[in-house]
């Protein structure tokens, strides 16, 4: 197996209970970043990567419904989680995706693929170039197994990539750009009531006439012509959940 994409997922967001089994037009987000991201022609597997909390149970029945390999691991230890999910089928690259994307479009994760560098160990956005929603990373299963052996900051072991990214002097880091200039702005993750509100009416758009498979520039134009529904949840800020871990970061015990 050469391309493994490991989506993360769980029911326990404090800020959005069950937020990945929220329903958009008659499917749940879930079920649709799954097969936004089964649109991609490089990658080889699609699993859904959870923890062993009980309230996880019907995100894992809707994955066997789907015929969607589910690997169940640690809560907290995010890091592991893909670690151990991965080791199972031994991938030359593990992908990583969050299911609070479901406005993914698959053609940017071929084309990270495809020009991605042979030497390259990982590749990711620095800069805040995609939407928030179009998150992509690539890393090496020999990166991804380095960085689960020597991370031990608690920040690291939750948010799996911040050990790759922070030693650049250890991985040859790739960076990715979105291929579409000036929408780094634009917020299209799934994380709070007003994300879901914007989210739904996005999809009950597209979904109302028949096309299911629209990609970033169908939702930057659907968005220019109902700039109220943009509004609604414009001013929250990025990765606050990598932030509020970095400003409560401390030194864990690892387990191998």
């Amino acid at each position: 197996m050469k391309y493994l994409v490991l989506i993360q997922a769980r029911c326990g967001s404090s800020r959005l209970p069950n937020k990945v089994l929220k329903d958009l037009s008659g499917k749940t987000d879930l079920q649709w970043v799954i097969e936004r991201v089964n649109r991609s022609k490089l990658v080889d597997e699609v699993m859904v990567i959870t923890s062993i909390e009980k309230n996880n149970l019907p995100l894992i029945e809707l994955c066997t419904k789907l015929n969607t390999r589910v690997f169940v691991g640690s809560e907290d230890d995010v890091l592991d989680r893909y670690y151990q999910a991965a080791r199972l089928l031994q991938p030359e690259y593990v992908i990583r995706i969050t299911a609070d994307c479901p406005l993914f479009d698959w053609r940017y994760l071929d084309i990270a693929i495809e020009s991605m560098d042979k030497d390259a160990d990982y590749r990711g956005a620095f800069a805040e170039t995609f939407p928030d929603g179009l998150d992509i990373e690539i890393m090496k299963f020999s990166a991804l197994q380095k960085s689960w052996k020597e991370a031990v900051m608690a920040s690291e072991r939750e948010h799996v990539t911040q050990y790759l990214r922070k030693h650049p002097e250890m991985f040859k880091l790739q960076e990715l750009k979105c291929p579409i200039d000036n929408i780094g702005h634009m917020r299209w993750t799934l994380d709070e009531p007003d994300d879901y509100e914007m989210l739904s009416k996005v999809y009950e758009h597209f979904v109302s006439i028949g096309k299911e498979d629209f990609v970033t520039e169908d939702v930057i134009e659907f968005l220019k012509n109902n700039p109220d529904i943009e509004a609604i949840n414009t001013g929250i800020m990025r990765n606050e959940g990598l932030a509020k871990s970095i400003r409560e970061d401390k030194v864990v015990d690892v387990v191998e």
